[in-house]
């Protein structure tokens, strides 16, 4: 049995997002449009804050504009493993277990989202239900026709399937369909590539990227034969050299395999300058608060909102990569950091986990996790449950966390009790408007870790310097100004502790 999928589109067709792909189905007729993808907002809920700062970095990534109709890449899907991957027109399919159509729905919405978010421009989507995945052709052969059709009639040029294909399940597909078949990963993975801006975000979606291709390499004609030995071989080696040679697939195996190796170097080589200030933080006793959730859920405009950092916000999956570390202040004058995070989304390709580990440290060495929630997503219990998973992957499990059900304008009274009854201590906040920033605040300074050592001392008005550490770092419990110097009452960390020692004998 198979499903055409057509989601209801709620919003203004003003607003909507994927107006260009209303605007493409007025110029076709018969045409099955898919309609708004719901991990995306409409455009007047996802108006930037005056929180966000100048965003010039969303200026730049938008500079560069394509032009419809122009292309010139080879129509033969044999190429497809060597060409550049640019999404065009899509038809996304999907495959679901009988009683799961709802899961379904809101994983074909979210793959239609990415698939926007990577350029595309999506014109129908498909369901099929049935116990599992055909292994030969994922949606079987019969249903491949069917699927032809639909391409065919909706002008497509990709196919995007709502799993990660063998290599053998995209290679019949695409036998049956005539047109380009791509899977959930290779999207993930393309986002990536087009927002990773630093050099380690770089090196680490090169990483995944090359993990991905290296079983998925196949070669035609001249890539299967073999190098020539012998006089006829390249130079006229001459006699000894006579042999079968390597085919180019081997060659090209063999170059992955080397780049992948210089890439976990360049990697690793990353890694001193990050433990450096992650260390140089825990010397100074900083606590660290981690800001996680899915993508699109509003990390970096909460970020913005409470620390005014100016971090990169877009209407878009995967927005940031590269996590980002600002310094802001209890409102007794305690320093801690927020670390913004890359997000996650549900099926995230284990080749991304392993690349980005090393950023992913950030939450593993966080003192509290702030877990940021989409409270007006479809599935918010589904969010709530892939992050978590993500986390206890990254040994993230045991830390302090904090569930935060961000973009709380967007949601009425009734949905409200709906999550209270999922998560009873959650904050309702919005980036947007400001509301609950304050309470999250002081939830966030209340889970901060509190210093271990107890303190009595009387310091010198002379050693200012003292005072100001332990503001900074520690909690006043008492302070009194006497006649020789300020006597204290403290918990502070055992560094500072050895340093006011001197000075406790007269408290």
């Amino acid at each position: 049995m198979t499903d055409t999928f057509h989601p209801d589109v709620q919003t203004d067709p003003t607003t909507d997002p994927v107006d260009r792909v209303l605007s493409h189905a007025e110029a076709r007729s018969g045409v099955r449009i898919f309609g708004a993808a719901q991990a995306l907002q409409d455009a007047g809920t996802a108006a930037g804050s005056t929180t966000d700062g100048d965003q010039w970095d969303l200026e730049a990534r938008h500079a560069l504009r394509r032009v419809a109709g122009l292309s010139t890449e080879l129509e033969d899907v044999t190429e497809v493993e060597y060409r550049q991957l640019r999404l065009e027109n899509v038809v996304l399919v999907g495959v679901y277990a009988q009683g799961s159509l709802v899961d379904a729905e809101n994983s074909l919405r979210e793959l239609a989202a990415l698939a926007e978010t990577a350029g595309s421009t999506v014109l129908d989507g498909v369901l099929q239900r049935r116990p599992h995945p055909d292994p030969a052709t994922y949606i079987g052969r019969g249903k491949a026709e069917e699927l032809k059709d639909i391409v065919m009639s909706a002008g497509a040029d990709t196919v995007i399937a709502d799993a990660e294909l063998a290599p053998s399940q995209r290679r019949a597909l695409e036998d049956v369909i005539k047109v380009k078949v791509i899977d959930r990963t290779a999207v993930i993975l393309d986002i990536f590539a087009q927002h990773a801006k630093t050099r380690e975000g770089k090196a680490q979606v090169e990483l995944a990227q090359l993990e991905y291709l290296l079983p998925r390499l196949r070669g035609w004609g001249e890539s299967m034969s073999r190098q020539a030995g012998g006089q006829v071989g390249a130079g006229g080696a001459g006699m000894g050299s006579r042999g079968p040679g390597e085919t180019k697939i081997e060659l090209d195996r063999r170059r992955i395999r080397t780049r992948m190796a210089q890439l976990r170097k360049q990697i690793r080589d990353f890694a001193p300058a990050r433990d450096a200030k992650r260390s140089e933080r825990k010397r100074h006793t900083v606590p660290s608060v981690a800001i996680a959730g899915y993508t699109n859920a509003g990390k970096s405009s909460l970020l913005n909102r409470l620390t005014s950092a100016g971090v990169l916000v877009e209407n878009a999956l995967f927005a940031t990569l590269d996590a980002t570390v600002r310094r802001t202040e209890t409102s007794d004058g305690r320093v801690f950091t927020f670390a913004d995070t890359v997000g996650f989304v549900r099926n995230l390709p284990h080749q991304l986990v392993e690349a980005f580990r090393s950023t992913l440290e950030e939450v593993a060495d966080a003192d509290v996790i702030v877990h940021v929630v989409d409270a007006h997503h479809p599935d918010p219990a589904g969010q709530i449950a892939t992050v978590r998973d993500v986390m206890a992957d990254v040994g993230a499990r045991d830390i302090r966390e904090i569930i935060v059900f961000n973009k709380a304008d967007l949601i009425d009274e009734d949905a409200r009790l709906v999550l209270r009854g999922l998560e009873p201590d959650a904050v309702f906040v919005s980036s947007r408007t400001g509301e609950g920033i304050d309470e999250l605040r002081a939830v966030v300074e209340a889970a901060l870790p509190v210093p271990a050592v107890e303190v009595r001392a009387l310091v010198p008005y002379d050693r200012g310097d003292l005072i100001s550490a332990i503001h900074e770092t520690g909690l006043f419990l008492e302070q009194e100004h006497e006649s020789g110097g300020t006597r204290v009452h403290a918990r502070v960390s055992p560094r500072l502790a050895a340093e006011l020692e001197r000075f406790s004998s007269a408290g």
